[in-house]
């Protein structure tokens, strides 16, 4: 792969990209400007389909990228590409207007990576890849009346209302939250169930409920699951046909796309991106569809998932750019928000 051989093909690649169509050596020559002759560029393009980054459509004398062409584009050629700091300023004041809700800000991340990349968009909500004890605080309010606030590790925090079967003054409860802090830091749902067999009765009921909690917080949640910009990918010319836009939707808006999403993104660590490429021969319903996913959240902690979804035919410098900055831009709101969050719990 020469460095002609290598702007050849990023030069195909956004001319088909922007336009759709076959990119022939003249027209390549004439777009461009380029102070060689179609010969020369014919000859570069013949290279590199016999390389396998360019294939030569029967009905057009023009080449396209081959997924290999994308995937060598998306690994060498795109590079660590931005938005406009106009665009990104319009972002984050648009999040700074949102409500202080996680779910208000992984709403506003679908829209806005559907608007930006006019593609469809995915996020989860962050969640802990596996929920762990960190500290509970147990507050009097009134009679038996008791607030449980619970704290897990990477900053999740809950509350749950206690109705107690006799009135217990603050001190008390704050020497049974200790007990139960010593005993139970660190530990996940299993091994904290081995700990409450050994407890007083009352701690071992308050345990028992902190524990529900967890248990819940580790739950799969496919309602936590956001999509945006189903309309988007569907007017893109390769999915015109009544029956690939049958099986777009039903691909969308299935179950398989929370799985695939999923799994494409297990080896991602925060603010990392990943591009999946025509479903890299491991996803049959992604034949057609590139992917770019980043993770955001809280190193060690709390993450989410996001990215778009698009043709292949994908401007993957401008994707990737938006995947990257509104990742960046959810983990710090991440960061602030568990950061802050258990101290306001308490305060109020």
């Amino acid at each position: 792969m020469t460095p002609r051989r290598q702007a050849v093909l990023g030069l195909v690649i956004r001319s088909y990209t922007e336009k759709g169509l076959p990119v022939g050596s003249k027209t390549f020559v004439d777009s461009f400007g380029l102070a060689v002759s179609p010969a020369t560029i014919r000859n570069e393009m013949a290279a590199l389909e016999e390389m396998g980054y360019l294939t030569h459509p029967h009905t057009s004398a023009g080449r396209v990228p081959t997924e290999y062409g994308y995937r060598y584009f998306v690994e060498h050629l795109v590079g660590d590409t931005e938005l406009p700091l106009t665009e990104q300023l319009m972002i984050r004041h648009q999040f700074h207007q949102a409500r202080l809700e996680l779910d208000q800000w992984v709403r506003l991340a679908v829209a806005v990576l559907a608007h930006t990349t006019r593609k469809a968009a995915v996020a989860t909500a962050p969640r802990s890849r596996e929920s762990k004890f960190k500290h509970l605080e147990l507050i009097s309010l009134r009679d038996t009346l008791v607030l449980l606030v619970l704290v897990l590790q990477g900053g999740t925090v809950k509350q749950q209302m206690l109705n107690l079967d006799q009135p217990i003054e603050q001190e008390a409860l704050s020497r049974l939250s200790t007990q139960l802090n010593e005993r139970l830091e660190g530990l996940t749902v299993a091994r904290i169930e081995d700990q409450l067999k050994t407890l007083p009765a009352l701690a071992q009921q308050i345990g028992e409920i902190a524990n529900q909690i967890l248990q819940m917080v580790a739950m799969p949640a496919s309602h936590s699951f956001y999509r945006d910009g189903l309309t988007h990918i569907l007017a893109e010319p390769e999915f015109a046909g009544g029956e690939l836009v049958c099986q777009m939707v039903q691909t969308l808006e299935g179950p398989a796309l929370i799985d695939v999403v999923t799994a494409a993104a297990q080896p991602l660590e925060i603010g990392g991106v990943q591009v999946l490429i025509g479903g890299e021969g491991r996803w049959q319903e992604f034949t057609d569809l590139s992917l770019v996913l980043s993770r955001y959240g809280v190193e060690g902690g709390a993450s989410g998932l996001l990215g778009v979804i698009g043709p292949i035919r994908m401007t993957y410098d401008r994707s990737i750019g938006a995947v990257r900055y509104v990742s960046r831009l959810m983990s710090d709101l991440v960061g602030d928000w568990y950061s802050t969050s258990y101290e306001t719990n308490v305060r109020d």
